[in-house]
């Protein structure tokens, strides 16, 4: 061992000047990696852009050929605009459906710890979609009958289309990252938290085992994930839910009591 330190200082001694060229390569493929994530993040987001433009030609596509069957066989002219009530009934479908996925993670907490970039703005693509989500909704017509001028009318087909995209692409990108975010040890908290959950909505199990479950559910997900109001109102519901088929409870028996609301602070609090 000793030779060898001695060895490198020699080596350093007499060839301390090649230190300067390896910073300049270091320094040289530092910024080519720079350039690199900044081309893969443009390409990412033209990608959106195009795919956007595409959904938002099929939602109007899709219009059309409904208009066309309700009016029958009849010669119908391709170029001529679509009413506007028929394409807001349609965006509106397309809209709810969107929101509805995305209510699938954000209300199943079992879903946000297998996938919780779904639930991080801090992701890119997270954050794209919810200022997707912002816009169409911002842009959404109070009803389908609603007065709409054609300009509004173009708006929200865009902004739809721009929703339906970012969603698809956060999803995908969600399950791919799935838990790869998070240390090891943040990982480990994770799979506890998934395997308390089971046990906290199990019916089989009494009512004061899944209130324990529940807690410790909260204190594991605790500065990982932050829960919504409305998550949590859901698993407080699945956690107090009768173990057996609903019966009138007697006098002498009391009704099994709900889990315990616990109020743990969100990361902006902790900072």
């Amino acid at each position: 061992m000793d030779e060898f330190i001695q060895g490198f200082w020699n080596f350093a001694q007499h060839y301390w000047w090649l230190i300067f060229p390896i910073m300049g390569m270091a320094g040289g493929i530092a910024k080519g990696w720079e350039r690199s994530s900044k081309r893969r993040h443009e390409r990412r987001l033209e990608t959106l852009r195009m795919k956007a433009q595409l959904k938002t030609a099929e939602i109007e596509a899709r219009a059309l050929t409904q208009q066309a069957k309700r009016r029958g066989p009849s010669v119908v002219d391709t170029t001529a605009s679509v009413a506007p009530n028929d394409l807001v009934a349609r965006l509106f479908s397309e809209h709810d459906e969107i929101t509805a996925r995305w209510l699938d993670y954000e209300l199943d907490v079992a879903k946000l710890i297998a996938f919780p970039a779904m639930s991080d703005g801090r992701q890119p693509l997270t954050a794209a979609f919810l200022r997707a989500k912002k816009t169409a909704d911002a842009l959404r017509p109070a009803s389908a009958d609603a007065r709409v001028s054609e300009q509004q009318v173009t708006e929200y087909l865009q902004a739809v289309g721009d929703y339906a995209v970012a969603f698809e692409i956060a999803e995908k990108d969600a399950r791919r990252l799935r838990d790869s975010t998070f240390t090891e040890p943040e990982r480990k908290r994770l799979d506890r938290a998934q395997q308390l959950l089971k046990v906290a909505v199990d019916e089989s199990a009494t009512q004061a085992e899944r209130n324990v479950a529940y807690k410790r559910v909260r204190e594991e997900l605790d500065g990982l994930i932050l829960l919504s109001d409305d998550a949590v109102t859901v698993l407080e519901k699945q956690v107090a839910r009768e173990i057996s088929a609903p019966a009138a409870p007697s006098v002498s028996e009391p009704a099994a009591p709900e889990p315990e609301r616990i109020r743990l602070p969100r990361r902006d609090e902790q900072s």
